[in-house]
């Protein structure tokens, strides 16, 4: 099943793909792809609709981030050893975690604001994990059953913020618009295995990143476990799990967006997003 949000920036309404891949709007089955909507039994309770009853949407409205409410937006650095090569940085004996702001939350064809004194934003496609069954304390082997499913992130980084601007990595994470998702929420019957999906992404019709999530060096499975064990994630929860190389930064010499620029990427069986960059107002 593939969950939608679409609509005007603040008024989106949840919706689903039926499965000629027209969108049906869910508004009168549930408030919001949020909260208990995506726990087992809401995912259930969505499934068990006829979609071919749900009133249809009309025209190509904006997709908005597929999932409302997010209250923690995890990110995992330096999940690909080849990533942390061009980083120049060591691969980690530990998943490296950091959070970014839910401001910086933005659907997956909004345009992107290249922030005030920026000179080195970055791109990088990742494979994004949405919880739905709350986990604490989870065992690896049970880790998957407490997700809802997945979806692509574009997790974007000012490079001088995060690493000149005091060494925080949240400062470069989080700007305004930083955190693209969708076009959908794939559940996670839909994705058997989240370890086989590749996932590319190229700027202006150039091919930098070109990888798989199954290079990664901690899998799904043990992020939320491990993650598990320092916070309780809850029911919209999202976890952005790292990106493979291929970035800006670790370009000779390195590449950075512009405004003007278009960034195109996806995964597969999760669609993709396409963003232009503008400059900061």
């Amino acid at each position: 099943m593939k969950l939608v949000r679409h609509g005007e920036k603040g008024s989106e309404r949840p919706g689903l793909l039926d499965a000629d891949g027209a969108l049906r709007d869910l508004s009168a089955a549930v408030p919001d792809i949020a909260g208990d909507a995506l726990t087992d039994a809401g995912i259930a309770r969505l499934r068990s609709l006829d979609a071919a009853s749900l009133p249809g949407v009309k025209g190509e409205p904006r997709l908005g981030a597929p999932v409302a409410g997010i209250g923690k937006l995890i990110c995992v650095g330096l999940n690909y050893a080849d990533h942390a090569a061009e980083s120049g940085q060591p691969v980690p004996e530990q998943p490296v975690i950091f959070m970014k702001a839910t401001s910086a939350i933005a659907g997956p064809f909004d345009d992107v604001m290249i922030p005030q004194g920026s000179s080195k934003t970055d791109w990088e496609v990742e494979l994004g994990v949405v919880i739905g069954n709350a986990a604490r304390n989870v065992s690896r082997d049970t880790a998957l059953e407490h997700v809802a499913g997945y979806l692509i992130v574009n997790d974007l980084s000012e490079r001088a913020f995060q690493f000149d601007h005091g060494g925080q990595w949240v400062k470069g994470k989080s700007c305004d618009g930083f955190g693209p998702l969708g076009p959908w929420l794939v559940t996670r019957d839909e994705i058997p295995d989240p370890q086989k999906l590749a996932m590319w992404l190229s700027v202006n019709g150039h091919r930098y990143q070109d990888g798989n999530t199954r290079t990664m060096i901690f899998d799904v499975a043990t992020l939320v476990s491990h993650i598990s064990r320092y916070m309780t994630l809850l029911p919209g929860d999202v976890i952005s799990t790292g990106t493979p190389p291929g970035v800006g930064l670790g370009q000779k010499p390195p590449v950075y967006l512009k405004p003007g620029d278009v960034m195109e990427l996806g995964i597969s069986g999760l669609g993709m997003q396409r963003q232009r960059t503008v400059a900061a107002r």
